[in-house]
């Protein structure tokens, strides 16, 4: 097959949307299929441009067997919910023209990976163009999460206008996957038929990241003394994470010598969260660690913790959690009874309700209390992730589904 892949985030970035469509590239690329991406400068989750790589220019590289060509984008220094939109817009206008470019590639299929929905219409408009089947893979619902959040004040009425585009051009696409069933079945209320929908998880690559039984050197780069509890948050530092909760419950937590508390990562709130951590000794910022070294840093953990504001809960599925369980350690996650991340964390971790302080301490103490409770969930999630979750499960089951898309067989029954 010859598919066009057309998103916002991609490879060399290595955490969320990126990370997986990179690695959904290459799968595809190594199972013996054509491959083209349309994408922009690798910048997040820093908000800054890679070096070696330019705002301003196209490029065009190869990598991992995959022809991408990178289209000139503007990014914010410090993003809000007006200059996040002109983000998004100006990737939207400068790709579309690589995008209808590769008319004379004569594309199979197109997939577009949203964010960015703002890109979405020249990915169906070329589709309809080159004649090909149209594929929508969502990965965040960007703009209901934004008005939950309230990252776009005073622009209700301008709000509702896109929300009612974005219903329609959903309702355009031939096929469209989503990475939660929560996130499916929002498809399904927004009127578009079952079997036009799929359900296609992120994924976690099963032996890259296991439970590791070695030395913890990153225990020791960080002088955290093994009969310590770490209890670690790895990942983007963003308005959608809530990560102030972890702040809060290691100040109210801070006479216990037992706990100390890692968060591992970059974005637009971390020097805001460095400050209100400020005079804390159980609480310690580390950089983004290399992708190379996450199966020794998941290991590091005694809990892993994944929390999340309650208005996007339902909205979004951290990516991140794929990781965790396959570690082998335990998660404590905040959410709502009746979401997605809850239903899964809850067969093989501890939930609490989101922004909850007293329930979140309680439950870090009654972690911190049991090692055999740890160990006993970490065991679970590990063998969720193996059954549910590994890499070649989820992205053969793609592959199978994008070339019955492509030679156009009946529908299959949603996953």
């Amino acid at each position: 097959m010859r598919i066009l892949i057309y998103g916002l985030n991609y490879e060399p970035e290595w955490v969320g949307t990126g990370k997986f469509t990179g690695e959904m590239a290459r799968y595809l690329a190594q199972s013996g299929h054509a491959v083209h991406v349309v994408t922009a400068p690798p910048y997040s989750p820093t908000w800054r441009i890679r070096p070696g790589y330019s705002a301003w220019r196209y490029r065009r590289e190869t990598l991992g067997g995959v022809d991408v060509i990178r289209c000139p984008l503007w990014v914010p220094r410090h993003p809000s919910g007006l200059t996040r939109l002109l983000h998004l817009l100006s990737f939207a206008l400068s790709s579309a023209p690589a995008l209808l470019v590769q008319a004379s590639w004569h594309p199979q299929l197109i997939l577009a990976v949203a964010p960015t929905l703002a890109a979405a219409p020249a990915a169906w408009l070329s589709a309809r163009l080159f004649g090909c089947p149209a594929w929508l893979h969502i990965q965040d619902f960007e703009l209901e999460a934004a008005l939950r959040l309230e990252m776009l004040p005073g622009m209700r009425p301008l709000a509702r206008l896109l929300q009612q585009a974005e219903s329609w051009l959903l309702n355009r696409f031939d096929h469209l996957s989503t990475i939660s069933a929560r996130m499916q079945e929002r498809l399904w209320h927004q009127g578009i038929p079952a079997h036009k929908t799929s359900l296609l998880p992120n994924w976690v690559d099963c032996d890259e990241i296991f439970p590791h039984p070695g030395p913890h050197s990153y225990r020791e780069q960080w002088d955290i003394p093994m009969d310590q509890i770490l209890l670690l948050y790895a990942g983007s530092m963003g308005e959608k994470q809530g990560l102030e909760l972890i702040i809060q419950a290691a100040r109210q937590l801070q006479a216990d010598p037992r706990l100390q508390f890692v968060l591992c990562g970059a974005g637009s709130s971390r020097q805001r969260l460095e400050e209100l951590a400020a005079g804390l000794d159980n609480v310690r910022f580390v950089p983004l660690q290399p992708p190379e070294a996450l199966t020794y840093l998941l290991h590091a953990a005694d809990i892993h913790l994944l929390v999340q504001r309650p208005a996007a809960a339902d909205l979004v599925m951290p990516s991140k959690l794929t990781g965790m369980l396959a570690s082998g350690r335990p998660v404590l996650a905040t959410a709502e009874p009746d979401t997605e991340l809850a239903r899964v964390v809850s067969q093989v971790g501890v939930c609490v309700p989101p922004e909850n302080l007293d329930a979140f301490c309680a439950a870090v103490q009654q972690l911190a209390d049991q090692p055999d409770l740890r160990a006993r969930l970490g065991n679970l999630g590990r063998l969720y992730a193996e059954e549910h979750l590994d890499r070649r499960l989820v992205l053969s089951r793609l592959e199978a589904e994008l070339r019955r898309a492509v030679l156009k067989d009946p529908p299959q029954t949603p996953v």
